[in-house]
Order: structure tokens, then sequence, then C-alpha cells
């Protein structure tokens, strides 16, 4: 297990899917200050706006010593854009800055993968679809948009 791992122990479907790259749910403050401490440089925040948190996002994070960014997916339709943006955090910090990636459960995480893996990591769908449901992937309905979204990008 990872340094990047252990530091978000409890937190809700703790995932390491990239090398370097942890994903979950929502992390307490505790789960900040281990994060920094195992070498976590960023925090991608992709819950909307007015979704309820236990601390001030993004003040906890910037105290805690790490770089916050927010790209916000819902639970609803996700824009190609969104999916674009999520995509291309992913792609810049992978191998390079080690990263905690978080929603409320893991889902949407999950989701917004999806297109990482087929497009950046080559997998076939249903290998993408299996690491994304290890990740807390659980709605079918987000499933299906991202699919559809590396699907387009591929020429299927």
């Amino acid at each position: 297990m990872s340094q990047l791992l252990d530091a978000i122990a409890g937190v809700p479907n703790a995932c390491e899917p990239i090398p370097g790259i942890v994903t979950g749910g929502q992390p307490a403050l505790e789960h900040l200050a281990a994060l920094k401490g195992a070498g976590c440089a960023v925090v991608i925040d992709i819950r909307e706006a007015m979704e309820p948190r236990p601390f001030r996002t993004p003040d906890a994070v910037v105290a805690a010593g790490l770089e916050y960014r927010s790209i916000p997916i819902g639970h609803g339709v996700v824009s190609d854009a969104t999916f674009a943006s999520f995509v291309a955090a992913v792609r810049e910090l992978a191998g390079k800055r080690p990263a905690f990636i978080y929603c409320a459960s893991g889902n949407r995480v999950g989701a917004g993968l999806i297109p990482y893996f087929m497009l950046e990591q080559g997998m076939e769908e249903e290998d993408a679809v299996t690491q994304a449901m290890r990740v807390g992937l659980r709605s079918a309905e987000l499933m299906e948009q991202a699919l559809e979204y590396a699907r387009a990008r591929q020429g299927i």
C-alpha cells in the first residue's frame, strides 16, 4: 500500500487507480494533513458548489499546504467540456504530481476516470468500467455518459 493510500485510510472507496493518484469519497480534515505528509500536492474536488461540506473548502485544503482545484461533475448530464477538463487534469498530474481526487462517495470520480482509462491508458470498455467500479462508480447513467464521451473520441 502506498503512503498516499495510507493517508486516506477511512475515506469511503479509498483507491489508487493510477500510481500517485488516490481517489475516494469525502475526506475528513485529518486526511488533508496526512495527504500533505505523504507527499500529495493537489486535491481535486469534483463536487458541485451547493453540496454540503464538513469543512470550509477550499480554505482547509489550502491551509493544509495543498493545491486546490474544482472540476464539478454533477449527478445529471455531464458536459463534454467537463469530461475534457477532468481528463486533462488527470493527464497533467499522472506520474508527475501526487494527487487526491474526490466527490461525496467516489461514484463520480469513477465515472470521470472512464474516459481517462480508455483514451489515455488504452483500456477496453469492460476493463475501464471494472476499474471505475473499484473507484466507487455506482451510477449506470454516469457510466453510460462517460462511455459515450470516450467512444466519440475513439471514433467508435
